[in-house]
């Protein structure tokens, strides 16, 4: 059976790795200063921003295997599983960890906005490769934040750390933006192998048993996690990954149409569970129904 180190509170990891409490909900762990660490297999009831200067481990996270490298951020959300299983090894760490629970953002308007940092679902394999410029913005940062917490607490205190917290996850938000503009040409191929499965999707009849193509379904398809998935898409596009589907399933429409299919024929074809439902999209994407555009085309 798996040892599993429950963080259920930022200083359930803090006690592991020897750290003394700071914050009953902000951590901040400098690991060169409580290095050699054993390994811990973590399930996390708090959020996490993790970065070392020099590492090489082969961690898990839920079902895969990854290579944790020098300039690799790992962000962890409530929920999650992610480390590696203690079996009595330690090692040698530089780098910084942030920890912080949910209970700190509320009030603050990150409590709903943190939501919108999708890097919080990426898998593992999908990580914020940092350049060293980038590696030294967090690093301050995180330096100032332990300063904060070393200082008195206030009745401004938590509105600081959250402010703090904020700007390193802007700064995460900024680097991945960089990431997946440094990689166009990779991104590229990933909408080549989306257009690809779509076509695939229908010449296989999969819509007659699954219904239409999900953005869920084409992640799983192409190994990434549908947050990491969608952020490619659109920063590719411009578009998002369920528009993308959309725009495809009515150009196959369109084609079904004009060849002279009736609006059932396409609908039932196409894997709408009712026509009612084909004619709503088509006229949303398209303005127009799917009749008047019939007239259109064979005016």
């Amino acid at each position: 059976m798996s040892k599993i180190l429950k963080v259920r509170n930022v200083n359930d990891y803090s006690r592991y790795l020897g750290c003394k409490e700071q914050h009953p909900l902000v951590s901040v762990i400098d690991y060169t200063e409580v290095s050699p660490v054993r390994h811990s297999l973590n399930d996390y009831g708090v959020y996490g921003i993790f970065f070392h200067d020099e590492a090489e481990i082969d961690l898990a996270y839920g079902c895969g295997k990854y290579d944790y490298k020098k300039g690799t951020v790992i962000c962890v959300a409530p929920g999650q599983i992610g480390g590696k299983e203690d079996n009595g090894e330690e090692v040698m760490l530089t780098g910084w960890a942030l920890l912080f629970h949910p209970d700190l953002l509320h009030g603050f308007p990150l409590e709903r906005r943190i939501k919108e940092y999708s890097f919080f679902d990426y898998r593992i394999n999908e990580a914020l490769h940092m350049t060293d410029e980038e590696h030294d913005i967090l690093a301050s940062l995180m330096r100032q934040i332990r300063e904060e917490l070393g200082k008195n607490p206030d009745e401004l205190q938590n509105a600081i750390l959250v402010g703090y917290i904020e700007l390193a996850l802007n700064f995460c938000q900024r680097f991945y933006n960089r990431q997946f503009v440094t990689r166009k040409i990779e991104n590229s191929d990933i909408l080549v192998c989306f257009d690809r499965l779509l076509r695939d999707y229908f010449e296989d009849k999969l819509q007659q048993t699954l219904g239409l193509p999900t953005v869920q379904y084409c992640a799983d398809k192409l190994c990434m996690s549908p947050n990491y998935f969608g952020d490619v898409i659109k920063k590719t596009t411009g578009d998002a990954a369920s528009n993308h589907i959309r725009q495809f399933v009515i150009q196959l429409a369109k084609n079904g149409l004009a060849a002279g299919e009736t609006v059932s024929q396409v609908s039932d074809r196409l894997g709408f569970e009712y026509p009612q439902h084909f004619s709503r999209m088509f006229k949303k994407q398209e303005g127009v129904t799917p009749s008047e555009y019939c007239q259109r085309v064979r005016s």
